[in-house]
C-alpha cells in the first residue's frame, strides 16, 4: 500500500504537540548546577602534607603532564649523639590540564594518598596555557573532595586504622602508671576507712576463754 501523501509531516507535528505539553527536563547550566555522581572525575586536588615528592607519580603518567621540583633538607638529630637526616622539600607540583587524559594512574599508585579526584569542573580558560595549575590551584580543590563512602558493616578494618590503633595503645601502655603501685584514690580510701581494735574483734569475743569451757 503506497504511503498516504504527507503522512511523515503529520507523525512529525503529532511528536512536536506531545513534546509541548510535556514538563521540560532542561537544566539551565550554570543557573542550575548538575547532579553529579560521587566519583565523577573532574580535576585532581593535592594534598602537600602527605607527598614525599616520590616522584612516583610523574613517572607513571603516560602523558607526562605533571611537573614535581624539590630541594633536600637536613634535618638535626633528634637525639643527642644522633645522626642527621635529610628529607625531600616540595617545590612545586603542577599538572598541565590539557595534556591530563584522566586516566587516574597518578592517583592509584601514589602510596601516601596525596593526591585525590575532585568532581570540580569548572576550570575553562581562554589560554591553553593557563590550563597549568600549581599546587596552590591543586590545594583549593582538595577541599571540594566528597568524603570516602561507609565501609561495609561486616568488612575487614583498614590496616592503617589497625596499625594505628596498636601503636595508641602501646603509647598508653608505655605512659600508664606500673600496675604495682596502688592508686592514689585507693590509698586515700584505705586512709580514711577505721581501724578495729584488736580486742575487739569478732572471732575474739566469740570464742571462750580459757577456762570456761568446764565451769559451764
Amino acid at each position: 500500500m503506497a504511503p498516504i501523501p504527507g503522512s511523515g509531516l503529520a507523525k512529525g507535528l503529532a511528536v512536536t504537540l506531545r513534546t509541548m505539553t510535556k514538563k521540560s527536563v532542561t537544566a539551565q547550566y550554570p543557573d542550575a548546577q548538575p547532579d553529579l555522581p560521587p566519583r565523577t572525575r573532574g580535576v585532581i586536588g593535592l594534598f602537600e602534607e602527605n607527598c614525599t615528592v616520590c616522584m612516583l607519580c610523574a613517572r607513571e603518567c603516560p602523558d607526562w603532564c605533571i611537573y614535581i621540583d624539590s630541594h633536600k633538607e637536613t634535618v638535626p638529630a633528634a637525639t643527642p649523639g644522633g645522626r642527621e637526616r635529610s628529607r625531600n622539600v616540595l617545590d612545586r607540583f603542577a599538572i598541565d590540564f590539557s595534556l591530563c587524559m584522566y586516566c587516574g594512574i597518578c592517583i592509584e599508585v601514589c602510596p601516601f594518598d596525596a593526591l585525590f579526584w575532585s568532581p570540580e569542573f569548572e576550570y575553562a580558560e581562554t589560554d591553553i596555557r593557563d590550563l597549568t595549575h600549581e599546587r596552590d590551584k591543586l590545594r583549593e580543590w582538595m577541599w571540594t573532595v566528597p568524603a570516602p563512602p561507609a565501609l561495609d558493616p561486616g568488612a575487614e578494618e583498614p590496616k592503617e586504622l589497625a596499625t594505628a590503633r596498636k601503636a595508641a595503645d602501646k603509647l598508653a601502655a608505655q605512659q600508664a602508671p606500673p600496675a604495682t603501685e596502688p592508686h592514689a584514690d585507693e590509698q586515700a580510701r584505705a586512709a580514711e576507712q577505721p581501724t578495729r581494735p584488736q580486742g575487739d574483734s569478732k572471732q575474739q569475743t566469740d570464742q571462750p576463754k580459757p577456762g570456761q569451757e568446764g565451769s559451764e
